[in-house]
């Protein structure tokens, strides 16, 4: 497996910071190992547990029950649960056994106390998810008319 900064740097969320506040980081990520058929982070409840990100395995992604997409390897999901407490917008199950990097989000608020740098990395990336979110909307009402 490659080294926890390595698959942290390979986050967009992450892809600019240094290497050494990539190193920091990952002092705070653990890894854990899911098994087949688990829930990782249910639709509309809280978590406690902020950002996964996949090291080997496939999760389904659903929402409101249905599947949207799977994810894999170097694939990340929770990145908002690291700003806000607010509910889970879709579930993520192990669809086999999935190994993944777990970044808390108070770990992660403490890491960003100390990197503002972080902060405003962040801010960009969440304006992104935001317009292309806007831009999703936008195509589906024009399909729609």
């Amino acid at each position: 497996m490659a080294a926890k900064d390595e698959l942290l740097a390979q986050v967009p969320l992450f892809n600019g910071l240094s290497r050494r506040q990539l190193r920091a980081l990952a002092r705070d990520v653990s890894e854990r190992t899911i098994r087949p058929g688990t829930t990782i982070v249910r639709q509309g409840k809280r978590s406690a547990i902020g950002f996964f990100i996949i090291v080997e395995g496939e999760a389904a992604v659903e929402v409101d029950g249905v599947e949207v997409t799977r994810l894999g390897p170097g694939d990340h999901f929770g990145e908002l649960a690291l700003i806000t407490e607010r509910v889970r917008t879709a579930t993520v199950k192990a669809l086999g056994e999935v190994r993944c990097l777990v970044l808390a989000f108070w770990d992660f608020r403490s890491f960003v106390k100390g990197n503002p740098d972080v902060a405003w990395k962040l801010l960009e990336h969440v304006v992104r998810l935001l317009g292309e979110e806007r831009e999703r909307r936008s195509r589906a009402a024009l399909s729609a008319s």
